[in-house]
């Protein structure tokens, strides 16, 4: 069986993803905003590009868009936006967010032929479509204590973060949500619950809510967030219960599958809280949105992770030189039948593509995801269509591809130097190289059960 491992999991989206389902105009009838366009922006772009959403302005209305449009047809034709890393040629994903060349094609003439409007009064308000966007009202908000105070040093920050909360009673957790209050800065999140017996914890709340990870022993932390019983033993742990990375964006599974039973007391552990490098100093207040479900969970979630701090190792080990391109493997055994619910490759600065699949003992290849241009600020959490069955015997193998050449513009050093792995560093100008699963036990009937 797999031992359960912490994933590594900024949301900074200027377009979101455009649906598939294309209205196209009768044969010699203009290209219209409200009967074309709208449809396109309002599935998926919106998501965003509103008043309460992640971009950094709108777009909803016509006169947003038409205001926009060139812009909008550039990003597009140019295959900048929408953000969608995973080649669709090799596999597809639930909820995929790119562009058909159909797409691109009807933006672009809609804009050639002047941004024409169409019915607009048949739209629906922006007031209406929001409210279809934001995802279910929670059933309880958790906060920090306090703000995170990120100093303008131009250097990544890394936290160790306690937010304690309490129940009225022991209850079941359907899903949790992580919510960037900065969201600019917040790169990723790896969250877990630690579950008190109220006998045995008298005040979740004293204690520090926070400490600085490169600055802490692992031994000592605990205790200076106040996160053991009062008698000083350690109380369980739920590990996983919620990660973050860049273009993260959260759902639900589908019914029966995850959840978690918990007590009356309670803190989120954040053992790894990273923030980006800023160049003036700024505060994040960010919180967890929970829903409760009905009744016990009947099919835990689990995860493994491979590559760095991994179940397997990267081979060779992972050192680029000043001005080379390395290739690198990840291979790993699976030991049982396991139905995918989550892939999510991480690379950061100098990756430059990732691939992986895996081989089923019969000889028969399941692509899992390629990722031909990789790009550190758009990481996102892929589901299959459906449950993904990988049986057991199969190898999955992994590779990746990374450029310490002056010529990558995403290179952190001008001239280039020697770029590692190095002991579990996640400074984002150190390297890791990683693909995490999360997965439940395979059950027959699990490749119809769908995930969008």
């Amino acid at each position: 069986m797999f031992h359960k491992l912490i994933p590594l999991s900024f949301l900074l989206l200027l377009f979101a993803s455009c649906s598939n389902n294309t209205s196209l105009p009768k044969e010699g009838e203009p290209v219209l905003f409200a009967e074309h366009i709208a449809p396109i922006i309002h599935a998926n772009c919106s998501k965003c590009h509103n008043s309460q959403g992640a971009a950094p302005f709108q777009l909803i209305t016509y006169k947003d868009v038409a205001s926009k449009s060139k812009l909008v047809a550039y990003v597009t034709s140019n295959r900048i936006m929408p953000p969608w890393p995973a080649d669709p040629e090799y596999t597809h994903f639930a909820n995929e967010t790119y562009l058909t060349n159909e797409q691109i094609s009807l933006l672009n003439r809609w804009v050639n032929e002047g941004c024409l409007p169409g019915d607009t009064a048949s739209l629906e308000t922006p007031t209406i479509l929001e409210k279809k966007w934001q995802s279910s009202e929670p059933d309880l908000i958790v906060r920090m204590q306090k703000p995170i105070r990120v100093p303008g040093n131009n250097t990544d920050l890394f936290m160790v973060v306690k937010i304690p909360f309490e129940l009225p009673k022991d209850t079941f957790i359907r899903a949790i949500e992580f919510v960037p209050g900065n969201k600019r800065l917040v790169h990723h999140v790896n969250a877990h619950i630690i579950q008190f017996e109220p006998s045995k914890k008298s005040n979740l709340f004293d204690g520090n809510f926070l400490v600085n990870q490169d600055q802490t022993k692992s031994t000592t932390i605990h205790k200076e967030l106040n996160l053991l019983n009062d008698d000083g033993s350690y109380a369980p742990m739920t590990p996983s219960v919620c990660n973050y990375l860049p273009g993260a964006q959260f759902s639900f599974y589908p019914k029966e599958i995850g959840g978690y039973k918990i007590g009356r007391k309670n803190a989120f552990y954040l053992n790894d809280m990273h923030f980006g490098p800023s160049a003036v100093d700024e505060i994040d207040s960010s919180y967890f949105k929970i829903y409760f479900g009905s009744e016990p969970p009947k099919r835990p979630v689990s995860e493994f992770q491979i590559g760095t701090l991994g179940l397997v190792p990267v081979e060779p080990k992972l050192e680029v030189k000043a001005n080379e391109v390395k290739t690198f493997h990840i291979t790993f055994p699976v030991p049982q039948d396991i139905s995918i619910l989550t892939l999510v490759p991480h690379m950061h600065l100098i990756g430059k593509s990732f691939w992986a699949y895996a081989i089923k003992p019969s000889g028969d290849t399941i692509r899992l995801i390629r990722i031909n241009n990789w790009d550190f600020r758009w990481q996102y959490f892929y589901q299959p269509k459906t449950l993904l069955k990988i049986p057991r015997g199969s190898v999955i193998y992994v590779e990746g591809v990374y450029d310490n050449r002056a010529e990558n513009p995403n290179n952190p050093f001008s001239p280039p130097r020697v770029i590692a792995e190095r002991n579990g560093s996640m400074k984002t100008t150190d390297e890791m190289f990683q693909l995490i699963v999360t997965y439940i036990p395979w059950k027959k009937g699990d490749e119809a059960i769908s995930m969008e």
